[in-house]
């Protein structure tokens, strides 16, 4: 019996340079450098994507659902690039080993193929994998001239397919240059690369605004059982926050350059009128600042961080209003506070059940995951051969 198939996105993470990394280095630590990073890959790329298959230096990955959300499926790869870079900076910063295996850490790279299609589920002694022509797809992009055509080390490739089921409409306004390709036995292959390097050094570069707790005039506090990622899902996309947000009835969402994130504006509908936001700094899954024009005249704009934290297995959820500068305005906040508060814990209440509930249905749905190998991290303090 054939198995069936299913929608997903599939996303193959390769850690590049190493086959040239390893025939200049000392095995010893290069493999535990490779668990270390492969871990590091991994977990930033969950739990939305569940790891189907380890390939060596590289990660197969998988996402069920015949449509992904496109703005956070860039931010999931950035994250997981960003994580990778951070790593190799503390691994560079940390170790006292002065082998070839930990010396060369920075030369080691990160890229991506994101690709979206059919799968089947096949199961050989005991181990389930994915199979299909397009999982013969996204291996054969992993072969591509994009370094030496673009002149883009660090990149993720997603093909045309896989913007389309997230979609993104307009490649070009997300700085996506085009490429195309054709592959033995599969044609030509059109899709769209992201300069990651540059990403990484704008992220570097990018000034921050979260408010903390201590410096907040209003701080509502709640913990959430479901993780953060999914926490993130219902409080950014615009589909989900009218089913937890009381009286909002629409999000009407206007991207900054093509995807959510910094410059975005929400407009919050409530019956006839609209609370607008505009997003001022966005770190997924960490906190989104926005500030908040209400329709009440004289009122500031409120500038409000929501941050999340994962503690004790749940997320802890703080919204954090800042306080005004003015004495006018702190009294206008004062004389608003108990209704802000009341419909931020009213937002709370409802947003509980409700990710705890589609947690617990993602993970009766979520299939058996591959082993990821543990480092000992053995190369942060003792020399090879020690």
């Amino acid at each position: 019996m054939l198995a069936a198939t299913e929608p997903a996105t599939l996303l193959i993470a390769d850690i590049s340079g190493y086959t040239s990394y390893l025939a200049a280095v000392e095995l010893e630590h290069a493999q535990d450098i490779l668990a270390d990073l492969i871990d590091t890959v991994v977990t930033s790329l969950r739990p939305g994507f569940k790891l189907a298959k380890l390939e060596g230096d590289a990660a197969l990955m998988s996402r069920p659902g015949a449509q992904v959300d496109g703005s956070a499926l860039l931010d999931t790869v950035e994250r997981c690039y960003f994580a990778f870079r951070r790593r190799l900076r503390d691994i560079t910063q940390a170790t006292s080993c002065e082998c070839n295996a930990c010396l060369r850490i920075p030369t080691l790279g990160l890229k991506f193929v994101v690709h979206h299609g059919q799968v089947a589920r096949q199961s050989m002694a005991g181990l389930t994998e994915l199979v299909g022509s397009d999982v013969i797809v996204v291996h054969r992009l992993l072969k591509n001239h994009v370094v030496e055509r673009l002149g883009t080390v660090a990149y993720a490739l997603y093909t045309e397919a896989c913007l389309q089921a997230g979609g993104l409409g307009d490649p070009v306004a997300l700085g996506m240059r085009p490429y195309r390709e054709a592959f033995e036995g599969v044609g030509e292959i059109g899709g769209w690369v992201v300069d990651l390097a540059k990403a990484w050094t704008d992220e570097e570069a990018r000034s921050r605004l979260c408010i903390e707790a201590d410096e907040a005039a209003i701080v509502v506090e709640r913990a959430i059982p479901a993780d953060p990622d999914l926490v993130w899902e219902f409080m950014t996309a615009p589909a989900l926050r009218p089913r937890w947000q009381p009286a909002v009835t629409a999000v009407l969402e206007e991207p900054a350059a093509g995807r959510r994130g910094v410059g975005t504006v929400n407009h919050c509908v409530h019956g006839k009128d609209a609370v607008i936001e505009e997003i001022l700094d966005w770190q997924p899954t960490d906190y989104v600042t926005t500030r908040s024009k209400l329709p009440i005249p004289g009122v500031p704009r409120i500038t409000t961080t929501i941050a999340l934290d994962l503690i004790d297995g749940r997320t802890r959820v703080q919204f954090r209003v800042q306080r005004p500068r003015s004495a006018k305005d702190r009294a206008i906040l004062g004389v608003i506070r108990g209704e802000w508060e009341r419909r931020i814990n009213a937002s709370l209440d409802a947003l509980g059940p409700l990710a705890r509930d589609e947690a617990a249905r993602r993970a009766a749905d979520a299939p058996a995951e591959a082993p990821v190998p543990a480092s000992r991290g053995s190369f942060l303090d003792a020399p090879a051969g020690s």
